[in-house]
């Protein structure tokens, strides 16, 4: 005698369901947590006004190029100032130095309004990222006081002495450097058989246009609106979030 049909056979259990892909949640650093630039406040932390402004007069016909153009010419022009004014400091020194300016400065500079969209992101589970091109000397205390676990940053060179040579270890993280930093971030995310993390990113500047754009949901927080170079992104208001 036999027992009722027990139907097609399913197949080896799949095991438990993995949830929906993870998310991953990046913010710029200068003009977006913070109201505004950081990278000439750190060269005075470290070496003095004096310092600063005697190297920028010396290279201003370059940083206003690199003002003006951008693009590379931003980044080589920033080397150029790094190296006048950092070149030949010990990097142990300089980094302590770094953390307590990075500390001082986001408390002094933070935007409320991102920090509780950065909140709301951790409370849905999402893995925070601070991506800039600022050094990232400064912005690890900050991740740090924020419990952010990654930062994507431009990192400034060591040379055998241990002394900062003033140049960049790699390229300045801005424009395609950023989303292609993040996009390696969002790979260590990504489960086997996977589509990969959806990605929420945030800026305000022209430096963040190929970050918002690569991103699924791209957010422009800069002071500007409609009239700033990211007027084709939507603002943080036009986006699910954090309702006070």
């Amino acid at each position: 005698m036999t027992g009722p049909d027990p139907g097609p056979d399913p197949g080896p259990d799949p095991g438990p369901d993995p949830g929906p892909d993870p998310v991953v949640a990046a913010f710029d650093f200068d003009g977006t947590l913070t109201d505004g630039g950081s990278v000439f406040r750190f060269l005075v932390a470290l070496r003095g006004r004096r310092a600063v402004v005697l190297a920028t007069l010396a290279l201003l016909p370059r940083l206003a190029r690199a003002a003006l153009l951008g693009g590379s010419h931003a980044d080589t022009g920033k080397e150029a100032l790094f190296t006048r004014v950092l070149a030949g400091l010990d990097a142990g020194k300089a980094e302590q130095a770094a953390e307590s300016f990075g500390r001082r400065h986001y408390r002094q500079h933070a935007r409320p309004e991102i920090r509780r969209r950065l909140e709301w992101h951790r409370d849905q589970g999402h893995r925070l990222v601070i991506v800039s091109a600022s050094p990232e000397l400064y912005l690890r205390a900050v991740a740090a006081d924020l419990d952010v676990g990654t930062v994507v940053a431009t990192r400034l060179a060591v040379d055998d002495r241990g002394r900062l040579t003033g140049g960049y270890e790699g390229r300045n993280c801005r424009g395609a450097e950023k989303i292609g930093r993040v996009r390696a971030v969002m790979d260590e995310e990504t489960r086997p058989g996977g589509s990969g993390p959806l990605l929420w990113a945030y800026g305000n500047s022209a430096g963040d246009r190929q970050l918002l754009a690569g991103a699924d949901v791209g957010v422009d927080v800069g002071r500007l609106g409609r009239f700033g170079k990211l007027r084709g992104f939507p603002r943080l208001g036009e986006v699910p979030g954090p309702t006070a």
